[in-house]
């Protein structure tokens, strides 16, 4: 099966520089999960950020739960950073994050590059749960976004 790719934009109503503060703390990753993830960060915190820096993560999928482990592979403040999952639930995961300011707004892109696991059934596992749920926590994201940088 091939990889899916998503692209999520999202315009935040706030300087460049707070948002990216802010995404620059990976414990504010827990304020844009979905509860029903049941999300956790394993990692001691604060978490430096720079390219090469594990964090490991918990997480329940389905009522599954799983362990994550992702490397920041791209760390270019106030641009963008990139993360890959290296053991998790997915496949594959490479979750890019770009930033531009855009007359006093923050115009921010989420492109994620994903595979589920499932062997032959991931075709029918995407498009029964992968998919709608990848798009949930995207669009929760972006609610809990414009809720947080009011």
């Amino acid at each position: 099966m091939k990889e899916k790719v998503i692209v999520y934009k999202t315009v935040i109503a706030r300087p460049l520089k707070e948002v990216f503060e802010f995404f620059s703390k990976a414990e504010n990753l827990d304020s844009l999960t979905p509860p029903h993830l049941k999300f956790k960060i394993i990692t001691p915190t604060p978490i430096p950020m720079f390219a090469g820096q594990l964090i490991k993560y918990k997480i329940s999928l389905f009522g599954i739960p799983f362990y994550w482990k992702t490397r920041i592979t791209e760390w270019i403040p106030g641009k963008k950073f990139a993360d890959e999952q290296l053991s998790g639930p997915y496949t594959k995961w490479y979750h890019e994050h770009l930033f531009e300011e855009i007359n006093g707004s923050t115009h921010m892109v989420d492109r994620i590059t994903y595979l589920s696991k499932g062997w032959i059934f991931a075709p029918l596992l995407h498009w029964l749960f992968v998919d709608k749920n990848v798009i949930g926590i995207f669009e929760y994201r972006e609610q809990r976004l414009k809720e947080l940088f009011k």
